[in-house]
C-alpha cells in the first residue's frame, strides 16, 4: 500500500491496518520457519508496510504536539 493511501486513512483505520499487517507478518514468519513460504519477498513488504504505518502515526503525533 502506498504512503499516500495510508495518509488518507483515519487513525482508527491505521490501527486496524497495522494489526492486520502484524498478524500477516507473524503468519509469514511461521510459514518461513516451517518451510512452506513460497515468496520470501512478502516478508520484506510486510515489514516495510508496518514501518510506513508507524511513521505516519509518529508524524501525526508530532504535528499535534507542535500545534
Amino acid at each position: 500500500m502506498k504512503a499516500r493511501q495510508l495518509r488518507d486513512m483515519t487513525n482508527d483505520e491505521l490501527m486496524k491496518k497495522l494489526a492486520e499487517t502484524r498478524q500477516e507478518l507473524f503468519n509469514l514468519r511461521f510459514q518461513a520457519a516451517t518451510g512452506s513460504l513460497e515468496s520470501t519477498a512478502r516478508l520484506r513488504l510486510a515489514r516495510r508496510e508496518i514501518a510506513r504505518i508507524l511513521t505516519i502515526q509518529q508524524q501525526r503525533e508530532t504535528t499535534v504536539e507542535q500545534s
